[in-house]
Protein backbone atom coordinates (compact mmCIF):
# COMPACT_ATOMS: atom_id res chain seq x y z
CA UNK A 1 0.00 0.00 0.00
CA UNK A 2 0.99 3.38 -0.74
CA UNK A 3 0.61 6.91 0.84
CA UNK A 4 -2.68 7.68 0.58
CA UNK A 5 -4.17 5.53 3.26
CA UNK A 6 -1.72 7.62 5.38
CA UNK A 7 -2.62 11.09 3.83
CA UNK A 8 -6.62 10.04 4.19
CA UNK A 9 -6.05 9.20 8.22
CA UNK A 10 -4.52 12.64 8.72
CA UNK A 11 -7.20 14.58 7.09
CA UNK A 12 -9.98 12.61 8.85
CA UNK A 13 -7.97 13.40 12.72
CA UNK A 14 -7.60 17.23 11.18
CA UNK A 15 -11.47 16.98 10.96
CA UNK A 16 -12.20 15.55 14.53
CA UNK A 17 -9.34 17.95 16.52
CA UNK A 18 -11.01 20.70 14.68
CA UNK A 19 -14.59 19.77 15.80
CA UNK A 20 -16.18 18.94 12.00
CA UNK A 21 -15.79 15.64 12.08
CA UNK A 22 -18.83 14.00 10.37
CA UNK A 23 -20.73 10.39 10.62
CA UNK A 24 -23.67 8.79 9.24
CA UNK A 25 -26.77 8.25 11.73
CA UNK A 26 -29.77 5.71 10.84
CA UNK A 27 -33.20 6.62 11.32
CA UNK A 28 -35.26 3.13 12.67
CA UNK A 29 -38.27 3.88 11.80
CA UNK A 30 -40.15 5.96 9.28
CA UNK A 31 -42.53 7.25 11.56
CA UNK A 32 -40.18 8.70 14.30
CA UNK A 33 -36.83 10.21 14.03
CA UNK A 34 -33.54 8.86 14.68
CA UNK A 35 -33.73 5.63 17.70
CA UNK A 36 -36.88 6.73 17.93
CA UNK A 37 -36.73 10.08 18.48
CA UNK A 38 -39.54 12.53 17.87
CA UNK A 39 -38.62 13.94 14.27
CA UNK A 40 -37.28 17.53 14.11
CA UNK A 41 -34.99 17.44 11.73
CA UNK A 42 -35.80 15.61 8.43
CA UNK A 43 -36.96 17.60 5.19
CA UNK A 44 -40.29 15.66 5.11
CA UNK A 45 -42.20 18.80 5.84
CA UNK A 46 -45.73 17.28 4.83
CA UNK A 47 -45.26 13.63 6.21
CA UNK A 48 -45.20 11.88 2.40
CA UNK A 49 -41.84 10.30 2.92
CA UNK A 50 -43.72 8.22 6.14
CA UNK A 51 -47.86 8.46 4.26
CA UNK A 52 -49.22 4.91 3.96
CA UNK A 53 -52.26 6.67 1.51
CA UNK A 54 -48.53 7.16 -0.92
CA UNK A 55 -47.72 4.29 -0.79
CA UNK A 56 -50.85 2.88 -1.30
CA UNK A 57 -50.87 4.81 -4.76
CA UNK A 58 -47.39 4.24 -5.59
CA UNK A 59 -48.33 0.11 -5.08
CA UNK A 60 -51.51 0.62 -7.69
CA UNK A 61 -49.80 2.87 -10.12
CA UNK A 62 -46.65 0.21 -10.39
CA UNK A 63 -49.94 -2.47 -11.77
CA UNK A 64 -51.13 0.00 -13.86
CA UNK A 65 -47.14 0.51 -15.14
CA UNK A 66 -46.21 -2.82 -15.14
CA UNK A 67 -44.85 -3.48 -18.65
CA UNK A 68 -42.13 -0.83 -17.61
CA UNK A 69 -39.02 -2.47 -15.97
CA UNK A 70 -37.34 -1.60 -12.67
CA UNK A 71 -34.33 0.04 -14.19
CA UNK A 72 -33.99 2.75 -16.81
CA UNK A 73 -31.09 0.84 -18.21
CA UNK A 74 -28.98 3.68 -19.47
CA UNK A 75 -28.83 7.52 -20.02
CA UNK A 76 -31.40 9.34 -21.05
CA UNK A 77 -30.06 9.86 -24.64
CA UNK A 78 -29.04 5.73 -24.85
CA UNK A 79 -31.55 3.73 -23.67
CA UNK A 80 -32.88 5.57 -20.19
CA UNK A 81 -35.45 8.06 -21.87
CA UNK A 82 -39.48 6.91 -22.17
CA UNK A 83 -42.62 7.18 -22.28
CA UNK A 84 -43.51 7.26 -18.60
CA UNK A 85 -40.30 9.96 -18.30
CA UNK A 86 -42.09 12.46 -20.15
CA UNK A 87 -45.42 12.34 -18.97
CA UNK A 88 -44.26 12.87 -15.34
CA UNK A 89 -42.43 15.72 -16.95
CA UNK A 90 -45.43 17.04 -18.39
CA UNK A 91 -47.69 16.62 -15.16
CA UNK A 92 -44.66 18.42 -13.17
CA UNK A 93 -44.32 21.53 -15.96
CA UNK A 94 -48.20 21.56 -15.28
CA UNK A 95 -48.30 21.24 -11.61
CA UNK A 96 -46.02 24.47 -11.64
CA UNK A 97 -47.55 26.41 -14.30
CA UNK A 98 -43.86 26.21 -16.80
CA UNK A 99 -44.01 25.50 -20.01
CA UNK A 100 -41.73 22.43 -19.82
CA UNK A 101 -39.60 20.37 -17.19
CA UNK A 102 -36.27 18.35 -17.22
CA UNK A 103 -35.92 15.60 -14.75
CA UNK A 104 -32.74 15.17 -13.00
CA UNK A 105 -31.74 12.04 -10.83
CA UNK A 106 -31.32 14.71 -7.64
CA UNK A 107 -31.60 18.67 -6.67
CA UNK A 108 -27.56 18.45 -6.38
CA UNK A 109 -27.14 17.14 -10.30
CA UNK A 110 -29.98 19.36 -11.50
CA UNK A 111 -27.69 22.18 -10.02
CA UNK A 112 -24.80 21.00 -11.33
CA UNK A 113 -25.73 20.16 -14.71
CA UNK A 114 -27.49 23.83 -14.79
CA UNK A 115 -25.15 26.35 -13.62
CA UNK A 116 -21.99 24.49 -15.48
CA UNK A 117 -23.47 24.46 -18.76
CA UNK A 118 -24.88 28.00 -18.60
CA UNK A 119 -21.95 28.90 -17.26
CA UNK A 120 -20.30 28.36 -20.55
CA UNK A 121 -23.12 30.61 -22.32
CA UNK A 122 -23.14 33.95 -20.38
CA UNK A 123 -20.21 35.57 -19.16
CA UNK A 124 -20.89 35.59 -15.37
CA UNK A 125 -23.16 33.85 -12.66
CA UNK A 126 -24.22 36.46 -10.01
CA UNK A 127 -25.33 34.33 -6.78
CA UNK A 128 -26.43 34.84 -2.77
CA UNK A 129 -23.75 34.04 -1.06
CA UNK A 130 -25.79 31.55 0.92
CA UNK A 131 -26.53 29.78 -2.14
CA UNK A 132 -26.50 25.65 -1.54
CA UNK A 133 -22.95 23.68 -2.66
CA UNK A 134 -24.60 22.04 -5.89
CA UNK A 135 -24.90 25.06 -7.06
CA UNK A 136 -21.26 26.12 -6.02
CA UNK A 137 -20.24 23.41 -7.52
CA UNK A 138 -21.88 23.83 -10.94
CA UNK A 139 -20.56 27.44 -10.56
CA UNK A 140 -16.99 25.95 -10.43
CA UNK A 141 -17.06 23.78 -13.21
CA UNK A 142 -18.42 26.64 -15.49
CA UNK A 143 -16.44 29.38 -17.46
CA UNK A 144 -18.22 32.40 -16.57
CA UNK A 145 -16.96 34.96 -13.89
CA UNK A 146 -18.52 34.56 -10.61
CA UNK A 147 -19.93 36.99 -8.99
CA UNK A 148 -21.57 37.40 -4.98
CA UNK A 149 -24.24 39.44 -3.39
CA UNK A 150 -24.83 39.88 0.47
CA UNK A 151 -27.40 37.59 1.53
CA UNK A 152 -31.13 38.61 0.27
CA UNK A 153 -29.66 42.12 -0.41
CA UNK A 154 -31.45 43.77 -3.22
CA UNK A 155 -28.99 46.89 -3.32
CA UNK A 156 -26.25 44.33 -2.85
CA UNK A 157 -27.13 42.89 -6.41
CA UNK A 158 -28.15 46.55 -7.81
CA UNK A 159 -25.03 47.10 -6.86
CA UNK A 160 -23.01 43.81 -8.47
CA UNK A 161 -25.14 43.98 -11.47
CA UNK A 162 -24.42 48.03 -12.23
CA UNK A 163 -20.63 47.57 -12.98
CA UNK A 164 -21.15 44.05 -15.20
CA UNK A 165 -20.32 44.14 -18.74
CA UNK A 166 -21.94 41.35 -20.41
CA UNK A 167 -24.83 38.36 -19.95
CA UNK A 168 -25.33 37.53 -16.75
CA UNK A 169 -27.61 35.15 -14.69
CA UNK A 170 -28.55 35.43 -11.04
CA UNK A 171 -28.71 32.07 -8.68
CA UNK A 172 -31.04 32.38 -5.37
CA UNK A 173 -32.95 30.23 -3.63
CA UNK A 174 -36.81 31.17 -2.56
CA UNK A 175 -36.05 29.23 0.91
CA UNK A 176 -32.78 28.98 1.92
CA UNK A 177 -31.77 25.37 3.47
CA UNK A 178 -29.95 26.45 6.41
CA UNK A 179 -31.47 29.96 7.80
CA UNK A 180 -34.82 28.92 6.44
CA UNK A 181 -36.05 32.75 5.62
CA UNK A 182 -37.36 33.65 1.96
CA UNK A 183 -35.92 35.72 -0.81
CA UNK A 184 -37.33 39.18 -1.77
CA UNK A 185 -38.17 37.66 -4.95
CA UNK A 186 -40.40 40.43 -6.29
CA UNK A 187 -37.69 42.63 -5.70
CA UNK A 188 -34.55 40.55 -6.28
CA UNK A 189 -36.75 40.13 -9.59
CA UNK A 190 -37.17 43.66 -10.69
CA UNK A 191 -33.63 44.23 -10.34
CA UNK A 192 -32.57 41.89 -12.55
CA UNK A 193 -35.38 43.26 -14.88
CA UNK A 194 -33.48 46.54 -14.52
CA UNK A 195 -30.27 45.24 -15.60
CA UNK A 196 -31.19 42.68 -18.40
CA UNK A 197 -30.15 39.67 -15.98
CA UNK A 198 -31.55 36.44 -16.21
CA UNK A 199 -32.85 34.93 -12.34
CA UNK A 200 -33.25 30.80 -11.72
CA UNK A 201 -35.07 30.40 -8.17
CA UNK A 202 -33.81 27.16 -6.20
CA UNK A 203 -37.61 25.89 -4.69
CA UNK A 204 -36.58 22.82 -3.60
CA UNK A 205 -37.41 23.68 0.21
CA UNK A 206 -40.60 25.82 -1.20
CA UNK A 207 -42.54 22.95 -3.15
CA UNK A 208 -45.24 21.66 -1.18
CA UNK A 209 -45.48 24.13 1.12
CA UNK A 210 -46.14 27.34 -0.86
CA UNK A 211 -48.67 28.81 -3.75
CA UNK A 212 -50.55 25.46 -2.86
CA UNK A 213 -47.34 23.57 -2.94
CA UNK A 214 -46.14 24.82 -6.42
CA UNK A 215 -43.88 27.14 -4.55
CA UNK A 216 -43.11 30.55 -3.95
CA UNK A 217 -42.56 31.52 -7.52
CA UNK A 218 -46.29 30.60 -7.93
CA UNK A 219 -47.43 31.87 -5.15
CA UNK A 220 -45.74 35.59 -6.12
CA UNK A 221 -47.20 35.03 -9.89
CA UNK A 222 -43.00 35.37 -11.23
CA UNK A 223 -43.57 32.60 -13.19
CA UNK A 224 -43.28 34.59 -16.39
CA UNK A 225 -40.40 36.59 -14.71
CA UNK A 226 -38.02 33.76 -13.85
CA UNK A 227 -36.25 31.98 -16.46
CA UNK A 228 -35.86 28.74 -14.85
CA UNK A 229 -36.45 27.29 -11.34
CA UNK A 230 -35.77 23.97 -9.42
CA UNK A 231 -38.04 21.56 -7.94
CA UNK A 232 -37.08 18.90 -5.96
CA UNK A 233 -39.38 15.46 -5.23
CA UNK A 234 -36.90 14.38 -1.85
CA UNK A 235 -38.32 17.13 0.28
CA UNK A 236 -41.82 17.99 1.11
CA UNK A 237 -43.16 15.10 -1.70
CA UNK A 238 -41.29 12.54 -0.08
CA UNK A 239 -39.61 10.58 -3.11
CA UNK A 240 -36.35 11.12 -5.07
CA UNK A 241 -35.28 13.42 -7.59
CA UNK A 242 -35.60 17.12 -9.15
CA UNK A 243 -36.33 18.58 -12.29
CA UNK A 244 -35.68 21.73 -13.53
CA UNK A 245 -38.67 24.20 -14.65
CA UNK A 246 -37.87 26.01 -18.06
CA UNK A 247 -38.39 26.97 -21.67
CA UNK A 248 -37.85 24.56 -24.30
CA UNK A 249 -34.66 25.96 -25.37
CA UNK A 250 -33.21 25.68 -22.08
CA UNK A 251 -34.52 22.00 -22.10
CA UNK A 252 -32.78 21.27 -25.26
CA UNK A 253 -29.74 23.01 -24.60
CA UNK A 254 -29.38 20.77 -21.12
CA UNK A 255 -29.98 17.51 -22.69
CA UNK A 256 -27.01 19.10 -25.11
CA UNK A 257 -24.92 19.77 -22.77
CA UNK A 258 -25.74 18.96 -18.95
CA UNK A 259 -22.87 15.87 -18.45
CA UNK A 260 -25.14 15.42 -14.96
CA UNK A 261 -27.71 14.04 -17.18
CA UNK A 262 -25.48 13.58 -20.77
CA UNK A 263 -23.23 11.07 -18.45
CA UNK A 264 -25.28 9.22 -15.79
CA UNK A 265 -27.87 6.50 -15.87
CA UNK A 266 -31.29 7.92 -15.82
CA UNK A 267 -33.20 7.44 -12.59
CA UNK A 268 -35.36 4.43 -11.49
CA UNK A 269 -39.64 3.83 -13.34
CA UNK A 270 -40.11 3.30 -9.67
CA UNK A 271 -38.70 6.58 -8.87
CA UNK A 272 -40.54 7.96 -11.70
CA UNK A 273 -43.93 6.43 -10.65
CA UNK A 274 -43.39 7.63 -7.14
CA UNK A 275 -43.40 10.93 -8.29
CA UNK A 276 -46.43 10.72 -10.50
CA UNK A 277 -48.10 9.79 -7.16
CA UNK A 278 -46.90 12.71 -4.63
CA UNK A 279 -47.83 14.80 -7.76
CA UNK A 280 -51.34 13.12 -7.57
CA UNK A 281 -51.48 13.74 -4.04
CA UNK A 282 -50.23 17.00 -3.69
CA UNK A 283 -52.55 18.58 -5.94
CA UNK A 284 -55.98 16.52 -3.69
CA UNK A 285 -54.20 19.30 -0.60
CA UNK A 286 -56.33 21.47 1.17
CA UNK A 287 -53.74 24.16 1.97
CA UNK A 288 -56.17 25.78 4.56
CA UNK A 289 -56.41 22.91 6.06
CA UNK A 290 -52.74 21.79 6.70
CA UNK A 291 -51.25 21.96 10.74
CA UNK A 292 -48.05 22.83 9.67
CA UNK A 293 -48.95 26.89 9.37
CA UNK A 294 -50.02 26.47 13.22
CA UNK A 295 -47.07 24.77 14.58
CA UNK A 296 -44.84 27.87 12.96
CA UNK A 297 -46.92 30.48 14.47
CA UNK A 298 -46.69 28.24 18.11
CA UNK A 299 -43.50 28.04 17.77
CA UNK A 300 -42.26 31.53 16.99
CA UNK A 301 -44.62 32.45 20.07
CA UNK A 302 -43.43 30.09 22.65
CA UNK A 303 -39.56 30.57 21.73
CA UNK A 304 -39.94 34.17 22.97
CA UNK A 305 -40.66 32.75 26.33
CA UNK A 306 -36.92 31.60 26.31
CA UNK A 307 -34.12 34.52 27.39
CA UNK A 308 -31.00 34.99 25.68
CA UNK A 309 -32.01 32.83 22.62
CA UNK A 310 -31.14 34.43 18.97
CA UNK A 311 -33.66 32.34 16.49
CA UNK A 312 -33.26 33.02 12.55
CA UNK A 313 -35.76 31.89 10.20
CA UNK A 314 -39.60 31.91 11.24
CA UNK A 315 -41.41 32.43 7.95
CA UNK A 316 -40.80 28.48 7.31
CA UNK A 317 -40.76 25.17 8.86
CA UNK A 318 -36.95 25.46 9.16
CA UNK A 319 -36.15 27.13 12.41
CA UNK A 320 -32.29 27.78 13.56
CA UNK A 321 -31.44 28.26 17.58
CA UNK A 322 -27.76 30.29 16.82
CA UNK A 323 -25.40 28.45 19.58
CA UNK A 324 -21.91 29.91 18.79
CA UNK A 325 -19.01 27.42 18.45
CA UNK A 326 -18.72 23.81 17.29
CA UNK A 327 -18.30 21.90 20.87
CA UNK A 328 -21.39 24.03 22.23
CA UNK A 329 -23.80 23.58 19.43
CA UNK A 330 -23.07 19.82 19.70
CA UNK A 331 -23.65 19.40 23.43
CA UNK A 332 -26.89 21.53 23.10
CA UNK A 333 -28.04 18.93 20.19
CA UNK A 334 -26.87 16.07 22.40
CA UNK A 335 -28.97 16.89 25.39
CA UNK A 336 -31.50 17.39 23.16
CA UNK A 337 -31.40 14.07 21.64
CA UNK A 338 -31.05 12.61 24.99
CA UNK A 339 -34.63 14.25 25.92
CA UNK A 340 -36.45 12.36 22.77
CA UNK A 341 -36.22 14.78 20.19
CA UNK A 342 -34.16 14.53 17.10
CA UNK A 343 -32.50 17.52 15.88
CA UNK A 344 -28.88 18.16 14.66
CA UNK A 345 -26.34 20.67 14.87
CA UNK A 346 -25.19 22.71 11.64
CA UNK A 347 -21.51 23.48 12.67
CA UNK A 348 -18.70 25.07 11.00
CA UNK A 349 -17.82 25.52 7.82
CA UNK A 350 -21.38 24.45 6.51
CA UNK A 351 -22.38 27.89 8.45
CA UNK A 352 -20.24 30.54 8.64
CA UNK A 353 -17.93 30.08 12.03
CA UNK A 354 -20.34 31.95 14.90
CA UNK A 355 -23.40 31.05 13.03
CA UNK A 356 -23.48 27.32 14.54
CA UNK A 357 -27.34 25.98 15.01
CA UNK A 358 -29.15 23.79 16.11
CA UNK A 359 -31.45 23.25 12.79
CA UNK A 360 -35.60 22.75 13.36
CA UNK A 361 -37.68 21.25 10.91
CA UNK A 362 -41.52 21.31 11.74
CA UNK A 363 -43.51 19.00 9.89
CA UNK A 364 -47.23 18.10 9.05
CA UNK A 365 -47.35 15.72 11.34
CA UNK A 366 -46.03 17.16 14.39
CA UNK A 367 -47.86 17.53 17.39
CA UNK A 368 -48.41 20.77 19.65
CA UNK A 369 -47.16 19.34 22.78
CA UNK A 370 -43.73 18.12 20.81
CA UNK A 371 -43.40 21.76 19.77
CA UNK A 372 -43.84 22.56 23.19
CA UNK A 373 -41.59 19.76 24.87
CA UNK A 374 -39.06 20.60 22.13
CA UNK A 375 -38.51 24.13 23.18
CA UNK A 376 -38.55 23.21 27.15
CA UNK A 377 -35.52 21.08 26.26
CA UNK A 378 -34.28 23.21 24.25
CA UNK A 379 -34.19 25.88 27.13
CA UNK A 380 -32.98 23.20 29.77
CA UNK A 381 -30.29 22.42 27.36
CA UNK A 382 -28.78 25.66 27.13
CA UNK A 383 -28.82 26.48 30.28
CA UNK A 384 -26.82 23.54 31.05
CA UNK A 385 -24.63 23.93 28.34
CA UNK A 386 -24.13 27.74 29.14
Amino acid sequence: MGQLDGLVAAKLAQRKEQGTFRSLTTSTSLSTGSEGQVDFTSNDYLGFARSEELKRRISEAEKQFSEVGVGSTGSRLLTGNSTLAEQVEKQVAAFHHAETALIFNSGYDANVGLYSSLGRVVKYIVYDELIHASVHDGMRLSRAELKPFRHNDVESLRSVLSELHGAAVVAVESVYSMDGDLAPLKELVAVCTEFNADIIVDEAHAVGLFGEGRGRVSELGLENEVYARLVTFSKALGCHGAAVLCNDNLRQFLVNHARSLIFSTFTSNHSLISVKCAYDMLSCIDFNKLNISYLIDLFNQSIKEVSDVRVIGGESPILGVIVPGNAEVRAVAAAMQNDGFDVRPIVSPTVPKGTERIRICLHEFNTEAEVKGLIVSLQNAMAHVF
